[in-house]
């Protein structure tokens, strides 16, 4: 029992003194920031399904910029090093419910270290796609817009994830890897895919990794990414983005090559080329995105964003689609915007693609031509 008892209270002396030099090494408060954005539109939609009929509808996934709430915190722990964390819920405004597959924190989920060095995070976080994309791509995750083509583009993020990015005065640089990219059924959707990975038998299984490097100057950037996708045994043949991944040697890869260049203030024109190379689809495996666009104001309260977007399939044209899509914000205020945006997607013979990436069930008939118009108003806190 003596013995027993000195344990004890070595454990508390040493207890004590490890709560003293937390207390020393950590004095500066933890900073947590709340922010968000919600967004809301209605959107007009023609030429729908096999009978051509019209549309109108709230879309859930996208409007403009996609719906959230979140917490953001940071704690000096001295030498130049942080912790960082963020906590970032996907919203659908429409209805009130979670994004993502129904997680709580869908869009980002992680905690890291931060320093000179840049930034290592554990957690649900973006791939490197996500990060290549910010600057060139001037429409973004809007309901008309690059996720019309492959809903992957706006959804690039990833459970299970270790990354690490850094920032050395213009040159940027990153790379991710998930044991598990999915555990989410909440599919078919890009974001429920159900792929969760992590296995003793097959460590390949539904694994992903992506690659970042990027240089920015004051008048223009340029950006080169790369995401792999794996699958597993077996899969959902019925999830429209990676369903066909039936084995975990079977992969989904995306290159992107962009850039952008700054003229004057407030006109940005970017563009680049994202490289698709699908196992999962043998009949349309690999296909090039181009696309082109503009940013720049009309008046002191008013911009428009433009751009043009063509899919391209090397086996096989009549699959090819080619969207324009135009967007006037008007600034009501620092914080909240109204907008007006028209899309037009133009579908070969055998392709079908909707001018609306906002969600499901918008598609015209092969080979049919579609019109999309939206209004939607924007605040963010």
């Amino acid at each position: 029992m003596k013995t027993f008892t000195t344990l004890l209270a070595g454990c508390a002396l040493a207890a004590a003194g490890l709560g003293t030099a937390q207390a020393q090494s950590g004095t500066a408060p933890s900073q947590v920031t709340l922010y968000g954005l919600i967004d809301a539109g209605v959107e007009y939609i023609d030429k729908v399904g096999p009978t051509g009929g019209t549309l109108w509808r709230m879309p859930s996934n996208t409007s403009a910029i996609p719906s959230r709430l979140g917490f953001r915190g940071q704690e000096a722990l001295g030498d130049g090093l942080s912790a960082i964390f963020t906590l970032e819920m996907g919203l659908f405004t429409d209805s009130g419910t979670f994004g993502q597959g129904g997680r709580a924190f869908g869009r980002q989920s992680f905690v890291g270290l931060a320093g000179p060095w840049g930034s290592v995070t554990l957690g649900r976080q973006y791939t490197m796609l996500f990060w290549s994309l910010l600057d060139a791509d001037v429409m973004g995750a809007n309901v008309f817009g690059m996720g019309s083509f492959d809903a992957y583009i706006p959804n690039a993020r990833s459970d299970n994830t270790l990354a690490w990015r850094g920032k050395f005065g213009g040159f940027s640089a990153g790379a991710a890897y998930s044991f598990g990219r999915d555990v989410v059924n909440g599919g078919p959707s890009p974001a429920g895919t159900n792929c969760p990975g992590e296995s003793a038998t097959d460590g390949s299984a539904c694994r992903a990794w992506s690659v970042l490097a990027k240089y920015d100057t004051q008048g223009w950037g340029a950006a080169f990414a790369y995401d792999r996708q794996q699958g597993r045994t077996p899969a959902s043949a019925s999830d429209p983005v990676f369903g066909g991944l039936t084995s975990s040697s079977r992969s989904d890869s995306r290159l992107s090559l962009n850039g952008y260049v700054q003229l004057g203030a407030a006109t940005r024109l970017g563009g680049g080329l994202l490289q698709r190379d699908n196992d999962g689809n043998p009949a349309a495996r690999k296909s090039r995105l181009w696309y082109v666009g503009v940013s720049t104001p009309l008046a002191d309260l008013v911009t428009l964003d433009a751009s043009l977007m063509t899919l391209r399939y090397s086996a096989d044209a009549q699959r090819n689609a080619t969207l324009l899509a135009a967007r006037v914000n008007y600034n009501l205020s620092k914080r909240s915007v109204m907008y007006a945006q028209v899309g037009r997607m133009a579908n070969n013979r055998l392709s079908a693609v909707s001018v609306s990436g906002g969600a499901p069930g918008s598609a015209p008939a092969a080979g049919v031509d579609q019109n999309g118009l939206s209004v939607g108003l924007r605040h963010s806190f």
